[in-house]
């Protein structure tokens, strides 16, 4: 793994977590340069990035996670922020490719969580901040598959975009694995999403959804 964050005290706290979980930190950087550098010299599982690094503590760190994803297509990014940055956020999930997070510092406050999500992630799925859907919304297009979707299937379609498994959408929900299993399959038909060996439909249908 490979942490980007300005922040001293976060960076280290990071990498004793993750290496007290069995995880391995291969470079600590941080800044925006060093973490670019550090994706392509590693090519790590996954990287956990802060969104605002130096020099100009604006968005350097979702620029930067940009960036490797397009010198390393596919490189498993996680990006921590305390806000929403909705045009490189959108960028960052428009490739489709899957592997991306975007959690929000204040709302990180349950380790195994976090944990869960960074599996997601370096495994190749979503973990996104409910508050950080939210916003993503209202960038949306018009999107006339979308609107071939029942109620229901929305309420899934929101829950897959906040990275849940199909077990965790069914908790959520208070419908049985089956049922999840079954309106996952319409929302994909519906969205003209068939299953290839290139693409993710569990992002591409979160990314319909979003309007990316």
């Amino acid at each position: 793994m490979v942490i980007a964050e300005d922040s001293a005290l976060i960076r280290e706290g990071l990498a004793r977590l993750i290496e007290e979980t069995g995880g391995t930190v291969v470079a600590k950087v941080g800044d925006a340069p060093s973490f670019v550098a550090a994706v392509l010299e590693h090519r790590p599982d996954v990287s956990v990035v802060d969104v605002r690094m130096p020099p100009n503590q604006r968005d350097e760190g979702l620029r930067a996670a940009i960036e490797a994803r397009r010198l390393v297509p596919g490189t498993p990014v996680l990006v921590l922020s305390q806000y929403v940055e909705r045009q490189y956020a959108t960028e960052l999930l428009a490739d489709g490719a899957g592997g991306v997070g975007y959690l929000l510092k204040d709302r990180v406050s349950d380790i195994a969580e976090f944990m869960d999500a960074l599996h997601r992630v370096a495994g190749g799925g979503t973990a996104l901040d409910p508050d950080v859907v939210a916003q993503l919304m209202v960038l949306r297009r018009r999107d006339d598959r979308l609107a071939t979707l029942t109620p229901r299937e929305r309420e899934v379609l929101a829950a897959m975009a906040e990275g849940r498994t199909n077990l965790g959408v069914a908790k959520a929900m208070g419908i049985t694995e089956g049922a999840t299993e079954k309106h996952i399959s319409s929302i994909f038909g519906k969205l003209e999403l068939p299953e290839t060996q290139t693409a993710h439909r569990r992002v591409l249908a979160v990314l319909a959804y979003l309007g990316s």
